[in-house]
């Protein structure tokens, strides 16, 4: 790499999950916090039907604007082609934008020196864009193949969780066939001559109420809600399962929600914690959902989490465990549950933890001395000394 340019850096993001807009405004808060000095920055978005576009330079366009979320299509930039010899149809409107054909990656990817995917959910953040950059020898910042996989099915990483020694609360995996439909009115008419989907059903109603209810591979708690009784329960379900046909039920934990954000440590170091944080719900609602995470200036984090010193010193030593048990790399958010007790449970690992600017990721390292450009600085130096092939 010649030391008479600048560093060229792809910053990904949108996306055709569920989380599009999360992953917009975490992309336009990557543009607005680069070492702009250091680094020649693309930013290239991912339209909701998987084509590939370029986008605005303009970090207010990717921004909550007025209530509304943004999206990659409202930021691409008219006829700028991605794909060499794209260009806009002759019966196209000429303030249209180009994409790819969806699934078709573009060639810049080559021509760049790391990539950094700010993607959530499926198809971003589950090993799919990873595996893709392997295949094409592309850097790129963040978790591998298997780990982003393993991270984003809560099902196995709280298998490998618990088969590395770490706490993990109660929980129910329900696939597409182990609960009778929403529609159904008589649970008994629907368990008969299904024994395993009876199996199920005693598990879940063995671990008491309130449940949550998500999707296995989602995030940002996009699907997700409680429910205190069978009814309620089958709503749940069926809203998770209209995002993954796959349904996590879990036991409600009643205790402090503490998140600690990690980075992997510096040429062969273990991992770095920051302080925790405690999530803070003064809006009204009755858990850390969408609208309190994005929409809702009430709730916000208390940085240090107001904690005994043992048990945040403890939180960040499971916190670097949780990284290594999945063989992270680069960054990552773990949230924990917090007692009055004084248990510790791990809830989940985020491989590509939100990045806008109301996520806490970076705010709990700027609390503990990591300004954000030092940070994405830090993750661009990793990835490059990383380079390809085999992790």
């Amino acid at each position: 790499m010649s030391e008479q340019r600048k560093i060229r850096v792809a910053v990904v993001f949108g996306g055709r999950g569920p989380e599009h807009a999360v992953s917009v405004m975490g992309g336009g808060n990557m543009l607005a916090s680069i070492d702009r000095s250091r680094y020649d920055v693309i930013p290239v978005g991912i339209t909701r039907d998987g084509g590939w576009v370029q986008v605005a330079d303009e970090p207010a366009q990717l921004a909550i604007t007025g209530g509304e979320l943004p999206s990659v299509e409202g930021a691409a930039v008219p006829g700028a082609p991605v794909l060499p010899g794209s260009s806009v149809m002759p019966w196209a409107r000429a303030d249209a934008f180009v994409t790819s054909a969806p699934g078709q990656i573009p060639a810049l990817l080559g021509e760049v020196d790391v990539v950094l995917p700010v993607l959530h959910g499926p198809f971003g953040e589950d090993g799919t864009i990873q595996g893709l950059l392997e295949l094409a020898g592309v850097p790129y910042v963040g978790a591998g193949v298997l780990s982003s996989a393993l991270s984003m099915d809560k099902e196995y990483m709280k298998l490998v969780f618990a088969a590395k020694g770490l706490p993990v609360g109660r929980y129910v995996v329900l696939g597409p066939h182990d609960w009778p439909a929403a529609s159904a009115s008589d649970d008994s008419d629907e368990l008969a001559g299904h024994p395993e989907r009876k199996r199920v059903f005693d598990e879940i109603a063995d671990l008491g109420w309130p449940l949550f209810v998500k999707p296995a591979r989602g995030g940002s708690s996009i699907g997700t809600s409680k429910a205190h009784d069978l009814g309620q329960l089958r709503t749940s379900i069926a809203l998770a399962r209209s995002y993954d046909p796959k349904v996590l039920v879990e036991a409600a934990v009643d205790g402090r929600e503490i998140e600690v954000s990690v980075l992997e440590g510096i040429d062969g170091t273990p991992p770095d914690t920051s302080l925790p944080g405690q999530l803070l719900i003064d809006g009204g609602e009755e858990f850390w959902d969408f609208e309190a995470k994005y929409l809702d200036q009430a709730s916000g984090m208390a940085i240090p989490a107001p904690i005994p010193d043992a048990a945040a010193s403890e939180i960040r030593r499971l916190a670097a465990a949780a990284f290594e048990a999945v063989t992270c790399e680069g960054l990552a958010r773990v949230d924990f549950f917090y007692t009055s007790d004084g248990q510790i449970l791990i809830n989940e690992i985020n491989t590509i933890p939100g990045l806008s600017p109301a996520s806490y990721f970076q705010k709990m390292w700027e609390a503990t001395g990591l300004p954000f450009p030092q940070l994405i600085d830090r993750l661009l130096q990793t990835a490059l000394r990383k380079g390809t092939g085999l992790r």
